[in-house]
């Protein structure tokens, strides 16, 4: 672990991460404080603010549907530190036009750019991924993928409690503030060019057609296609599981946006957690062996929180905050829930990531993490559509989680496939 950390003071990695990190920040600081400003002051109507959770998870992915493809081939013909440069620059006017939906309490402006900001995380995820079996030894690989994972929901996590629990007027100028950062850090990273003469191809910018063939050109390797299922299951039921945070706190607890933003906290810190934790169980070794029972652990906690949350009966005239919810019995068994929950789904996903970047060729890369976000994005636009259909057809939140749990099944029985996949290979 010790060597793993010094990647932290490496430029080889660092401004990378750094980059990342503010860029994770800044989403989650926009959308927690779009979301809270929604719900809390805009929206008084459970099934509305159900239905604007789901649509707000469905227009952010959207792009990584539609634009995958594009990113994906850009990242493996162009310099990826130069497309990061530009990534972080549009960054800095969409938020501007974010800041002005917060301070005009404008709806159509903060989807605006919310969908604006999915199309900025489409252009970088490639990058993230593809650019560390360039700048990293092979034993660093799964190492860096996990800092970039843990990383990134500790800045899941700053950015939630910063945007639920500030002022939106400060939550404005903050996104705007932390673009620029993002900016300056991105200039040093370190260059990493076309792999094999890749400069001399061209951009598919015909959207539909580049999606089919690249999704087409890495899915027929089965361990690339199981890693590749495994991960888009485990998101279109995260993709659910998320969307119900605000509306669950408020109308099924009774609770105000404080415990919403302690609960995606602890969330974001269970993933962390798990995303270290199994790097240091893994030993650096890249394999997903301890995907399957990871996330049957995941659903035997989902199941819980809806058992605990179904027989809720603590109930006020007025919402509670956080010092009078933790107060309750029931309140510390939902919070391990949860970070049950995130531990577990962390120790799943990650190394499905490290293995899906290790397993293509090293020319392939950015193309197949594109590929996966094509089909990962999929998943969760259809999981989002699926909510919003069971929302209006009065399926409640409890009934919700249930499904979630009992989804948890499917992604072991996938991961499991992939496991044994990877033993034949070897």
């Amino acid at each position: 672990m010790e060597t793993v950390f010094r990647l932290l003071t490496q430029r080889r990695f660092l401004p990378l991460f750094i980059t990342q990190f503010l860029g994770a920040f800044n989403d989650n600081l926009f959308k927690m404080a779009m979301i809270v400003l929604v719900t809390f002051t805009i929206y008084n109507d459970p099934q509305q603010e159900a239905w604007f959770s789901a649509l707000a998870g469905g227009i952010f992915i959207l792009p990584f549907f539609l634009l995958s493809a594009a990113s994906g081939q850009l990242a493996d013909l162009t310099c990826k530190a130069r497309i990061a440069r530009l990534v972080k620059t549009a960054e800095i006017a969409i938020m501007l036009g974010g800041a002005a939906g917060l301070m005009l309490h404008s709806v159509p402006l903060m989807l605006a750019a919310l969908f604006a900001m999915g199309i900025h995380s489409t252009f970088f995820g490639p990058i993230k991924y593809a650019i560390l079996p360039q700048h990293l030894d092979e034993d660093h690989v799964l190492g860096g993928t996990a800092l970039v994972e843990a990383g990134t929901y500790v800045a899941i996590l700053l950015g939630t409690v910063a945007g639920g629990w500030l002022p939106y007027q400060w939550s404005a100028i903050g996104v705007i503030g932390v673009a620029i950062l993002g900016r300056l850090a991105s200039i040093y990273i370190p260059d990493a060019p076309p792999v094999r003469g890749h400069e001399l191809e061209r951009t598919d910018w015909h959207v539909f057609r580049a999606s089919w063939r690249m999704v087409r050109d890495t899915l027929h390797v089965p361990r690339v296609f199981m890693a590749i299922m495994a991960i888009s299951f485990f998101w279109a039921i995260g993709a659910i599981f998320a969307a119900q945070f605000p509306p669950m706190v408020k109308n099924a607890l009774g609770a105000d946006n404080t415990v919403a933003t302690i609960f995606t906290a602890v969330f974001s810190v269970g993933v962390a957690i798990g995303s270290v934790a199994v790097n240091r169980l893994l030993n650096g070794h890249v394999s997903a062996r301890y995907s399957p029972v990871s996330v049957i652990v995941m659903g035997l906690f989902v199941l819980d929180l809806w058992w605990t949350i179904s027989h809720w009966t603590y109930r006020t005239d007025t919402l509670m905050g956080w010092s009078q919810f933790i107060a309750l019995g029931s309140a510390e068994r939902i919070m391990f829930d949860l970070l049950g929950i995130a531990i577990a789904g962390g120790m799943f996903v990650v190394p499905l990531y490290a293995f899906l970047t290790t397993t293509v060729d090293a020319a392939d890369t950015a193309k197949a993490v594109a590929a996966n976000n094509i089909v990962n994005s999929g998943a969760m636009v259809i999981a989002a559509l699926l909510l919003s259909v069971l929302t209006g057809i009065g399926v409640t939140i409890e009934d919700t989680i249930l499904l979630v749990a009992v989804a948890c099944i499917v992604s072991a029985w996938i991961a499991h496939r992939l496991v044994r996949i990877e033993g034949v290979s070897h």
